[in-house]
């Protein structure tokens, strides 16, 4: 039965889901016709926040350039092609194949949300080419699906924010332990239920032979090594200089060596592209194959860089406008100290529609949740992962994140997303009766 409700799922989906470029411009509008409706804004002020908010991602922007391009570059080496193709043998059937990419992308996931969305990509496209007669579209929604458990692992961005003195809302709720959120008893619940239900989830939607969509594996293969030009001239020679591409990269991971040892440092976006920058310019050997992989990899990137400036317009509509706010608010309006965590997952839920991003939802609802949560005497970090979770969760229906996996796996959002709505689905309910039930 899952399997029909996948496959028609994903037949609606795919008749009606533009594409995530047109997809942004009508969540625009309608943020814009929003803002004028319940805010009372005008249209020129609505105008503005969007106008100065569409910039606010730039940085952001080029974090996931990176993460999908330094990902590509280090995925395409000899080396991590191996360790993939390895880790591929192990599934003998398209079954075994969706549940093996599910646990993969949610552990790399559960480490660091762009390892894992990188890791799970590459390893789908892998897999598609040793495992005969497996649904792609399926196969690749699985691996994205395990970016569900990111906000409830080492990277989340919230549980983070809480646990650092000084935070924004510390004179409110106090600096709050990673103990009382990442390694909570009720958080490592959820993330071992859903370790459980979610690759059984994905195998059990799989198509039956006739429905099941393949791809053709030579459009999987990697490109040959590029043939040096001008052989034997000194640029060639710099071109395919071993030891140049060497000591760099020596030089890169020396810093990483550093940063995690000497200096404690956490991993983030940032440390990650670095590390799989200069480990990808190490593996490849020369820099004339380091280019090549990397000209190919940049082919998937303009959908990141057209978008996000749009998001991040929508994002200060929803900010400067205070849409978001009521949003919040109309959840926890409702709420009792037993319900606050149900309602405050699903209104977080709702807001990342819209604010796709883990630390400016936190800004725009920490001020409405946590003084609810004071007042009725709830569970502070209880709440805050309740917005995490939600924050998380309809990811699986975002396009903005899917962007990176999508340019990897070369398909389109409305090919996979009828499988991550119905993962959506199951996945709610498990989060929620985590955040309601689990002590």
């Amino acid at each position: 039965m899952l399997g029909r409700i996948g496959v028609g799922s994903a037949r609606v989906v795919e008749r009606w889901l533009p594409d995530p470029f047109v997809l942004v411009m009508l969540l625009t509008l309608l943020v814009f016709g929003l803002g004028i409706a319940v805010e009372g804004e005008t249209p020129i002020g609505m105008i503005r926040h969007w106008g100065e908010g569409f910039w606010n991602l730039l940085a952001f922007s080029m974090q996931m350039v990176l993460i999908l391009v330094t990902g590509w570059v280090l995925a395409s080496t000899p080396f991590v092609s191996r360790i993939l193709g390895a880790l591929a043998g192990l599934a003998r059937s398209p079954a075994q194949a969706i549940v093996l990419v599910t646990l993969v992308s949610m552990a790399a996931a559960w480490i660091n949300w762009g390892f894992g969305l990188v890791i799970g990509a590459m390893f789908g496209r892998r897999l598609a080419r040793e495992v005969p007669g497996v649904d792609y579209r399926l196969l690749i929604a699985s691996a994205y699906s395990g970016f569900v458990v990111w906000h409830g692992g080492l990277a989340g961005s919230i549980p983070l924010t809480i646990a650092t003195d000084g935070h924004f809302m510390a004179e409110s709720m106090g600096v709050v332990p990673t103990s009382a959120t990442i390694f909570s008893a009720f958080n490592l619940a959820i993330v071992a239920a859903l370790l459980v239900v979610l690759p059984l989830v994905n195998r059990l939607m799989l198509p039956k032979p006739e429905e099941t969509v393949t791809i053709d594996k030579r459009l999987l293969e990697e490109a040959p090594a590029p043939a040096a030009q001008g052989e034997g001239t000194p640029a060639a020679r710099l071109e395919n200089s071993l030891l140049l591409s060497q000591a760099v990269g020596v030089m890169g991971l020396v810093f990483a060596g550093y940063y995690f040892l000497v200096q404690s440092g956490a991993l983030n976006l940032n440390i990650v592209n670095f590390v799989f920058l200069f480990l990808g310019i190490m593996l490849h050997g020369r820099p004339l194959r380091f280019l090549a992989a990397l000209q190919e990899a940049a082919k998937g990137a303009s959908g990141i860089i057209v978008q996000f400036p749009f998001y991040a317009g929508i994002m200060g509509m929803m900010i400067g406008s205070g849409l978001a706010a009521t949003l919040s608010q109309g959840f926890v309006a409702v709420a009792n100290e037993a319900t606050l965590p149900l309602l405050t997952f699903l209104a977080a839920g709702v807001v990342n529609v819209f604010v796709p991003s883990g630390g400016g939802q936190w800004a725009v609802q920490a001020p409405v949740t946590i003084p609810a949560a004071l007042a009725i005497g709830a569970d502070l970090p209880r709440i805050a992962m309740a917005v995490a979770w939600g924050d998380a969760w309809t990811n699986l229906i975002q396009p903005f994140w899917a962007l990176p996996a999508l340019a990897i796996a070369g398909l389109r959002a409305k090919d996979m997303m009828g499988f991550c709505l119905v993962a959506l689905v199951v996945t709610g309910v498990v989060i929620a009766a985590g955040l309601t039930f689990v002590p």
